[in-house]
């Protein structure tokens, strides 16, 4: 099976080429990137945590999910498609921001990120994809921040810089609390 290839860019998010997956990670070259966001109606953030088996950030707790767009897809596209892979199911997205972060891991890998953040709306329970999520749950994003303080070692490194983008853009637009 041929690597996922990530999309190049430039930081005006212009696409200048394409990378394996892990070439890009092992290079710290700059990709585009989506992170989704899924809250439901009592204002909860779903969280997933990480399979234990994932070559980076096994078993820490991040958003609901995020990956990399492909060639010709759009970032709703991608997003939905990802959400549906990994927690199986389906929502609306909306993309609110977008931002360059740069993360290398203890293992010598880095992110280094063009992430388009996007939010949606869910009330069910996810049917997680074990090969993806170990777990998920519902928190309120004034516990997420909270709990990041506290213990931010049991967080994905990109999560702890997107929360903060998320969080104000929430604190931003009541309607999504």
């Amino acid at each position: 099976m041929k690597e996922e290839e990530v999309i190049l860019v430039n930081t005006n998010d212009e696409p200048i080429g394409t990378m394996p997956k892990m070439e890009a990670h092992e290079k710290a070259v700059l990709h585009r990137a989506f992170s989704v966001f899924i809250m439901n109606n009592k204002g909860e953030t779903m969280l997933q945590q990480r399979a234990a088996h994932k070559y980076h950030s096994p078993l820490l707790w991040t958003n609901t999910c995020c990956s990399h767009q492909r060639v010709g897809e759009s970032n709703i596209q991608a997003g939905k498609r990802r959400l549906q892979e990994e927690m199986g199911f389906s929502a609306e997205l909306q993309e609110v921001t977008s931002f360059i972060y740069k993360a290398p891991f203890d293992n010598g890998l880095t992110e280094h990120e063009l992430d388009h953040v996007m939010i949606g709306n869910y009330n069910g329970e996810p049917k997680i994809n074990l090969d993806e999520v170990e777990s998920w749950k519902w928190m309120k994003p004034v516990a997420i921040k909270k709990d990041i303080e506290i213990n931010p070692e049991v967080y994905t490194v990109w999560f702890k810089i997107i929360f903060e983008k998320f969080y104000t853009h929430i604190n931003q637009n009541t309607e999504e609390l």
